[in-house]
């Protein structure tokens, strides 16, 4: 369930910020505080804490400062969402030279698994609605690098969205019922192991009844699969269904 969205402060003071940053005061003590600073402090309380602890007072206090001194650099809380949504996507150069010499199943395979590990360091990103996207340069940056690798492949532009969209779709929802089946073993107190104990009972009877022939009738082993295994199982069908497409054109 998303709490937050992109764009929901300035829209233009937020575009200013992303493109242009802020230029430090010419008067006067020299600011002890750099934007980019600011912003790395956000992500990590919201890493730690998650998105509801965010508040330009909390990110201040993260810094040793007064909470004023914050708005000479950022005007409040939504338009310092927008920089965090655009600091966490960088990719730096070791990340990039990581794809050179890959062709493009290559490529979208490191960024399907790019992106959930994305949201294993930040699962506040969940809970922000990016539909609407305010494109900064590092996101933009990395839409731009997605697409370069279905270069040369006959794909049109509407064909490229849609591979993109796709993947980033498929990535997310999984990433989703992963780190939700974290944060229920750690926000309800009981593990795992405890919560399916508690319902053999009741399962062995529905076995007995012989009403669910296909449940019952999976190997031992079947559900002890990781999330990140499924995760990887599903991206090697999305790109062998490209595959397809792409030899077909």
């Amino acid at each position: 369930m998303t709490t937050a969205h992109s764009g929901s402060g300035d829209l233009n003071r937020s575009l200013q910020l992303l493109w242009q940053g802020r230029e430090q005061p010419s008067r006067g003590p020299k600011p002890g505080l750099t934007l980019e600073g600011i912003v790395t402090a956000a992500v990590a309380l919201a890493d730690r804490e998650g998105l509801a602890a965010l508040s330009m007072r909390k990110v201040a206090a993260e810094l040793g400062v007064g909470t004023m001194s914050l708005y000479r650099y950022v005007p409040g809380k939504g338009e310092l969402l927008d920089l965090m949504l655009d600091h966490v996507n960088a990719l730096d150069d070791e990340e990039l030279a990581a794809y050179e010499g890959k062709d493009w199943r290559e490529t979208l395979e490191k960024v399907g698994l790019g992106t959930f590990h994305l949201y294993e360091r930040h699962p506040w990103l969940l809970q922000v609605n990016q539909t609407r996207p305010l494109l900064g340069p590092n996101s933009l940056l990395s839409f731009d690098f997605a697409l370069s690798s279905l270069e040369g492949l006959g794909l049109n532009g509407q064909e490229k969205v849609a591979v993109i969209t796709a993947l980033d779709s498929y990535i997310t929802g999984i990433a989703r019922s992963h780190i939700l089946q974290q944060q229920a073993a750690e926000q309800s107190g009981i593990s795992d192991e405890e919560f399916w104990e508690a319902q053999k009972p009741i399962l062995e009877v529905a076995m007995e009844s012989g009403c669910y022939p296909h449940v019952f009738g999976l190997d031992e082993d079947a559900f002890g699969i990781s999330q990140e295994a499924i995760m990887r199982f599903g991206l090697a069908r999305l790109l062998d269904g490209l595959a397809s497409f792409i030899e077909a054109k």
